[in-house]
């Protein structure tokens, strides 16, 4: 789903000023090739529970635009470019399929990749509803305006109080916290992000960071707007 900024809470700050100063020592596992990033090569790869969306969203607009449709091969990443193709291993299966990535997600921990109904009709996953995967990017279509930024998510809410609470909190010592909005068929979301970063490792660096000084369950996304 398309994110629309809701405020801006404070001066957005360069990462050498703000995040890129504070979070340089921190430190995560990268995912494999990511300091590759932001020529985004074919051949990336990444290993973690896959899961399924359907009925729910089936019409409604993807992040690059499109409407989603459950029954085409599509895929949601939180990170991964608009327009790339993955073939997705089911490591509990052996199948695979071939799918392309339309649309931001999953917004869940530990989760890597959202498969159409299709998409999860094909690794047989859909009565589990999730599934050890191993994705490989083959092919990138380029969007003609190139790859949005990278941010961290903090948090998400269904109330907006509990959203500008932590922003307040975060701002103690980051500047350029703010809220975007999210309508999904259950209501309206209302997610924290912070930064703005080129290079996904410098991201990874940054919400482990976070994580450790907030507590938090922090994860990349990439932002289309």
């Amino acid at each position: 789903m398309r994110l629309r900024p809701l405020a801006n809470l404070a001066p957005f700050l360069t990462i050498a000023i703000g995040l890129g100063a504070v979070l340089s020592q921190g430190c995560a596992a990268p995912l494999r090739h990511v300091d590759r990033f932001p020529d985004y090569p074919v051949g990336f790869i990444e290993r973690g529970m896959a899961s399924w969306y359907g009925p729910g969203f089936h019409g409604k607009k993807t992040a690059n635009g499109e409407r989603y449709d459950m029954y085409a091969l599509t895929a949601a990443h939180r990170t991964l470019p608009l327009g790339s193709v993955v073939v997705v291993h089911s490591l509990t299966s052996g199948r695979h399929v071939t799918v392309r990535i339309n649309d931001r997600g999953p917004f869940a921990k530990g989760r890597i990749l959202d498969l159409s109904l299709a998409g999860a009709q094909a690794l047989g996953m859909t009565g589990n509803g999730t599934d050890q995967v191993e994705l490989r990017v083959v092919r990138y279509d380029p969007r003609p305006e190139g790859m949005g930024a990278l941010r961290v998510q903090v948090g998400s809410f269904a109330d907006l109080h509990n959203a500008r609470t932590l922003v307040a909190r975060i701002r103690r010592d980051f500047a350029d916290g703010y809220i975007v909005h999210t309508d999904f068929p259950e209501g309206r979301r209302y997610r924290v992000q912070i930064g703005r970063f080129l290079v996904e490792s410098d991201a990874q660096k940054a919400s482990a960071s976070l994580d450790r000084m907030f507590q938090l369950q922090s994860f990349v996304v990439r932002d289309d707007r």
